[in-house]
């Protein structure tokens, strides 16, 4: 599966006011979750499991939090630009704007680990993080995601 399958508008959210890493939890489960509310508090529960076994903050400004979803066919992820960078307990200690978060099918261990790849290595480019810093829309965001050489350094 290719990275930039995973998103669709509805599942951007640029500008997002979320202001503690709960939130921005809570939030990604409302976007990956909508129209059903038990499975977004399911895939909240998930991600907060999660993420107690460690902080998926990175580095610069960037997190990745994740999870795998019983009952899921196929991944799904979503993209948060937050308007104020908060605390992530990220590696190199600093504050977070760029949040991808992704769901995996429980069984899919091969494709998770391939996915997380994939994603930390668009996301540690200074370039591409930038971009998404500037992006207008979820349309520019999907672009990003889908032509992430034109903005390796």
């Amino acid at each position: 599966m290719m990275v930039e399958t995973l998103l669709n508008p509805g599942t951007i959210s640029l500008d997002d006011s979320s202001h503690s890493k709960k939130r921005v939890l809570e939030r990604a489960a409302q976007l990956l979750g909508q129209h059903d509310q038990d499975m977004a508090e399911l895939i909240f529960e998930r991600l907060l499991e999660r993420e107690r076994l460690g902080s998926t903050g990175m580095a610069g400004g960037v997190a990745l939090p994740h999870a795998r979803m019983p009952g899921m066919r196929q991944s799904r992820g979503a993209f948060i630009r937050l308007t104020e960078a908060i605390d992530f307990d990220s590696l190199d200690e600093q504050s977070v704007d760029l949040i991808f978060i992704l769901l995996v099918p429980e069984q899919g261990t091969e494709e998770h680990l391939q996915l997380l790849a994939d994603l930390a290595r668009l996301l540690r480019v200074p370039s591409t993080r930038q971009a998404m810093r500037e992006a207008k829309d979820a349309t520019e965001i999907q672009r990003l995601l889908a032509e992430p050489t034109v903005h390796v350094a």
